[in-house]
């Protein structure tokens, strides 16, 4: 029986739980929080499906590529959205109860990038919790072992491929194959829509055991997080429903940066936020929803209602102040398209992965869809790969950086004051070459850090040199000094040295008799 290790608890990770443990694998799920604790369970907006007659799945497929600049693989593109609509009755059929209108037909959403109406969604703008509580539940019911509170802090390699995991705590769980599924790297910045949890642990330790990464440089900066109190997504859904963006003087701005206004895709919007707050000293933009009311806000929108209320706000009657975040990471450890990296045993899916979906800016929505296809794909892939081929693959060598004379000492929130002003929404070469010589110097400390901070440096270092290298403009990398610049294409794979200095995971690590088994 094959045994699988599955780091992560969200969407696609429970996903890829169950279709493996489905498939005849023995699975144990390990999660750093709670079961729940977990970027899904935050997901307001929902899940973008072909679920209409009127809709097409060509449609979907030329939003996303559209929305992507182009740089999505055409592919991966096809089956997200072809399997899309399986993967939505599969989640139908584990307990997700979407919303649907009086004649009993889906809810559908419209949002920015889209075509038409298409995202699901479930108890108004509750879509990632509803969805994370039936997962949840639909691993417990199948008995699959879930380890909470436990922190990856490496993967473990024996004659060049996947032996397991180590914990933080120094507990090792042997496996015959590990699916990472950690999320994306949101707390790499001072502001974003991300959980603390969010740290990039899953690229990490894909890097230090030698996988490819690619298209670091395309970080999704969300145009609309509320900007009193602590950062919250005010979800794009808002705008699809009618809310709109207004500078102090309360003209909307939106059109000066394209046609489609405050729809236009999340970088130019996030842009066009950033570029109005400029003008008026830095102070948030707002959104104004006063048009939906305070019944419809209420009802379709509860989450972010509750969230603006908490905070002393009546968006019912005036507009609330919001500031773009960073939000998805588009990059990530490379696979093919059932979730294989580079490192034989090692599939990786979700935001942790580089499927080639999202190409340069991923279409709203599709996130929670990419978990739920890729997942279900490298759940099954892992049931039936006896050998876990190695993908062929193109290196290029991350920019090297001399360290800085001057750098400030480490600390978490000195590196997210870095990537936010130097790798942050709009870059150039010059903030990009400093922030590449602090991390550097970071990196030369021997300084002991925490597995966070570890894993934080280490994809800091590779986000700004993938930045550095992508010198022309593409969806959500935009390069002041070069704005109408298109980028040209790069082979999509970076390093795989790591650039914190410890060196790749040694290529044979005895098992150890005290190794838990999964």
């Amino acid at each position: 029986m094959t045994c699988v290790v599955v780091v992560g608890s969200g969407i696609a990770g429970l996903t890829a739980a169950l279709h493996a443990a489905e498939n005849g694998c023995r699975v144990t799920v390990v999660t750093k929080g709670a079961l729940p604790d977990t970027n899904t369970r935050w997901a307001q907006g929902g899940i973008a499906a072909v679920t209409h007659p009127a809709d097409t799945v060509a449609s979907h497929a030329a939003d996303t590529i559209t929305a992507g600049a182009g740089l999505n693989d055409p592919a991966a593109v096809d089956v997200l959205v072809g399997e899309g609509p399986a993967r939505i009755t599969e989640l139908i059929a584990r307990g997700v109860a979407f919303d649907r209108t009086a004649d009993g037909e889906f809810s559908r959403g419209l949002e920015a990038a889209h075509a038409v109406p298409r995202v699901l969604h479930a108890g108004g703008d509750a879509t990632g919790a509803e969805i994370q509580a039936a997962l949840g539940a639909a691993v417990r019911a199948a008995g699959i072992v879930v380890l909470e509170h436990a922190v990856l802090r490496d993967l473990r390699l024996a004659n060049g491929r996947i032996a397991g995991i180590e914990l933080d705590d120094g507990e090792r769980i042997d496996a015959d194959a590990v699916i990472l599924a950690t999320g994306g790297a949101g707390q790499l910045y001072a502001h974003t829509t991300n959980p603390a949890g969010a740290t990039g642990d899953g690229i990490a330790a894909a890097l230090r055991a030698g996988a490819a990464v690619a298209d670091l440089e395309f970080v999704q900066f969300h145009p609309t997080a509320l900007a009193v109190g602590a950062p919250f997504l005010v979800s794009e859904a808002v705008r699809g429903e009618g809310a709109v963006l207004v500078d102090d003087a309360g003209r909307r701005f939106a059109f000066d940066a394209h046609p489609d206004g405050e729809l236009a895709p999340r970088d130019v919007v996030a842009r066009a936020n950033a570029r109005a707050m400029a003008t008026q000293d830095g102070h948030p933009v707002r959104l104004d929803a006063t048009a939906l009311g305070a019944e419809r806000l209420a009802r379709r929108f509860p989450t972010i209602d509750a969230a603006v209320r908490e905070r002393g706000l009546d968006w019912a009657r005036e507009p609330i102040p919001v500031t773009p975040a960073a939000h998805y990471l588009m990059g990530g450890v490379v696979t093919d398209l059932d979730g294989r990296t580079t490192v034989p045993g090692l599939y990786a899916v979700g935001e942790t992965a580089r499927t080639g979906v999202h190409g340069a800016n991923r279409l709203a929505s599709n996130s929670l869809l990419e978990g739920a296809v890729f997942g279900a794909r490298a759940g099954e892939a892992v049931a039936r790969d006896g050998d876990w081929p190695v993908r062929p693959e193109t290196r290029r060598r991350v920019v090297a950086a001399q360290p800085a004379t001057d750098a400030p000492p480490f600390s978490r929130h000195a590196l997210q004051q870095l990537m936010w002003a130097e790798a942050g929404l709009v870059r150039d070469a010059d903030g990009l070459a400093h922030a590449a010589a602090v991390l550097a110097s970071w990196s030369a400390d021997p300084s002991p850090r925490t597995t966070e901070e570890r894993n934080l440096l280490l994809v800091a270092s590779h986000v700004v040199s993938a930045a550095l290298a992508r010198s022309g403009s593409v969806g959500a990398h935009f390069r002041s000094d070069a704005p109408d610049v298109a980028a040209p294409p790069l082979p999509h794979l970076a390093a795989t040295a790591p650039a914190d200095g410890d060196g790749p995971v040694l290529a044979s690590i005895p098992a150890s008799p005290e190794a838990l088994a999964c």
